[in-house]
């Protein structure tokens, strides 16, 4: 299958749960959140509080109001994120954390790919910044609200391009051959919580907007076909949810998943060394360690 919806999650219900999701205003990410709202099959009531973490706050405003009309659930509230900003960053954990009685689930899915040479406002390559030091520290902010509402989740959505990735540690912002797929980064956090990452597909979404436009002209032609065949967003959310709200997944941890079931990640994911070196290097590059 091309994707998994799995109908028997009418029996999962999130009454009284909260979720976070970053980048929620659109693609994926808006998709999961309004199924966080309620069931997009049977319309059946989950009852979450679904927090969209999103940098453009006109967006966010737009996508809450049509979660909440499609939902039928007006518990859906906006958070300013710009993951570019470590001081964004810490100032939705310092939020979360003043307003929030519980986090349940939080879904790292905001991201951007294929960019220009692009700086974050801290200094650091874009790509990496973003998707992974952006990320790193507000996941670290919150992990002790995560651990006080156990049984909770993370979830964080990687990419498949990170099999054909490796990790520059003697230039890690790409300073010297900055080249824009080597800045995609599988992390697997690991922690007391239940932490799963995944692979959503080749999605309809706002990521490859940067990527498009350099393509010349007759490219683009041949891509816009091959574009209307791949999975829409409502599709490519299916595993993010399946590693947000499925019971059978509540045991089991640190696992890479893509179209709803376990994928063995490239070997230099599964390497102890070069992860540690990384969750160190990270925790200093944003005022951890």
């Amino acid at each position: 299958l091309p994707f998994c919806p799995f109908f028997d999650r009418i029996w999962v219900r999130l009454d009284g749960k909260t979720v976070l999701i970053t980048g929620a205003n659109t693609g994926i990410g808006k998709e999961t959140a309004l199924d966080m709202a309620h069931d997009i099959y049977f319309k059946f009531y989950l009852g979450a509080r679904v927090n969209l973490a999103c940098r453009d706050m006109t967006r966010a405003r737009i996508a809450a109001d049509e979660i909440r009309q499609k939902s039928g659930n007006d518990n859906v509230v906006m958070k300013e994120l710009d993951l570019a900003s470590l001081q964004s960053v810490r100032d939705l954990a310092r939020d979360i954390q003043v307003n929030e009685q519980r986090l349940d689930i939080l879904i790292n899915n905001a991201g951007i790919m294929m960019c220009s040479k692009w700086k974050t406002e801290d200094g650091f390559e874009m790509q990496f910044g973003v998707n992974h030091l952006g990320h790193f520290l507000l996941t670290n902010c919150l992990l002790d609200l995560l651990k006080k509402s156990a049984p909770s989740r993370i979830v964080i959505v990687s990419s498949l391009a990170h099999e054909k990735g490796r990790i520059h540690f003697d230039d890690i912002s790409l300073n010297k051959n900055y080249c824009p797929i080597q800045s995609i980064i599988l992390c697997t956090l690991c922690t007391g919580v239940t932490v799963y990452s995944l692979h959503p597909g080749h999605i309809r979404t706002e990521l490859g907007r940067h990527w498009f436009p350099t393509l010349p002209f007759w490219k683009r032609i041949l891509v816009i076909p091959i574009i209307l065949l791949i999975k829409n967003p409502w599709q490519g959310a299916q595993t993010t949810i399946y590693c947000a709200v499925d019971e059978s997944l509540a045991n089991v941890s640190g696992l890479y998943y893509s179209d709803c079931a376990p994928k063995t990640p490239a070997p230099q994911a599964l390497n102890d060394t070069t992860a540690k070196k990384l969750w160190d290097l990270s925790a200093s590059m944003v005022g951890l360690a």
